[in-house]
């Protein structure tokens, strides 16, 4: 296509994703308390959720627009997510035309195992917020009472489920490019203490300053990572099988065999070079 034909395209499939958004963040707005009194559970399931003299989980805001922004927030979030297959399938069409055959088959493998690891992280996140929280809480000293606000609090679950959401898929891109042949098992295997020391500074940067999430993230990296290790491993081996050659470099001589064809051709040229 010319360069004013992509954009075209761009444009519609930009335009076909944010309506499907838009449907989404309706249906957010209607799902809101369900949604909400989900979210809250982790922190209404401490003791210091109720402070104050009151009655059941106890959250505050102190602006004039937060609960609009709050309702707003947790509308986008569920929209996002429920508009998932529009705007995926969007993106996947606009790209699709640019990959081969093979690419083409490994944008759909892949497709289901990401999505499944970005919901198992983001589980994960969501079950060890309420100990997360407890342990910040045991800092407070004697007599403080804990008064969190809305918005606060709905930013802290949104960046602990994304920060593990998005980090439990980074392992299936090391899988991804040893099976197109970029990346193999011997290179991940040479940088596996970099790579260890890596994931536990991202997880101490992408979570909250608390040492519980940092943790358990940092440990299901490393552990998903392994995993995408013995995968390529297992991948490179079945390679080898197949092709022994395979692992040579570009710019490395291939062994012969003695009693190979290339060795019986060799042996067959006179001393002096082929006849003119």
């Amino acid at each position: 296509m010319p360069l004013m034909e992509h954009l075209r395209e761009l444009r519609n499939r930009v335009f076909k994703a944010l309506l499907g958004m838009a449907v989404g963040v309706a249906v957010g707005f209607l799902v809101f308390e369900p949604v909400w009194e989900f979210l809250q559970r982790p922190y209404c399931a401490l003791p210091q959720s109720a402070q104050m003299d009151s009655e059941g989980c106890q959250l505050i805001f102190t602006g004039v627009f937060d609960a609009f922004f709050l309702q707003l927030k947790v509308a986008v979030m569920v929209g996002i997510l429920v508009s998932a297959p529009v705007w995926i399938y969007q993106l996947w069409a606009f790209v699709t035309p640019a990959l081969r055959g093979r690419e083409k088959l490994y944008t759909v493998y892949f497709m289901l195992p990401a999505v499944l690891l970005f919901a198992v992280g983001a589980a994960l996140a969501y079950y060890i917020s309420s100990l997360a929280l407890e342990v910040m809480f045991s800092f407070a000293p004697e007599g403080a009472e804990a008064l969190i606000t809305i918005s606060n609090y709905l930013n802290y679950m949104l960046t602990m489920i994304l920060a593990f959401g998005l980090s439990f898929v980074l392992p299936l891109l090391v899988v991804a490019l040893n099976l197109m042949g970029v990346l193999r098992h011997a290179t991940i295997a040479k940088w596996r203490r970099v790579v260890v020391f890596v994931a536990f500074v991202l997880a101490a940067v992408v979570t909250p300053a608390e040492p519980v999430s940092m943790l358990v993230l940092g440990g299901s990296m490393v552990l998903l990572f392994e995993v995408a290790e013995l995968i390529a491993f297992l991948n490179d081996r079945r390679r080898r099988v197949a092709d022994p050659l395979s692992e040579l470099d570009d710019d490395e001589i291939s062994p012969l065999d003695e009693d190979g064809d290339v060795a019986a051709v060799s042996d067959s040229v006179p001393p002096n070079g082929p006849p003119r």
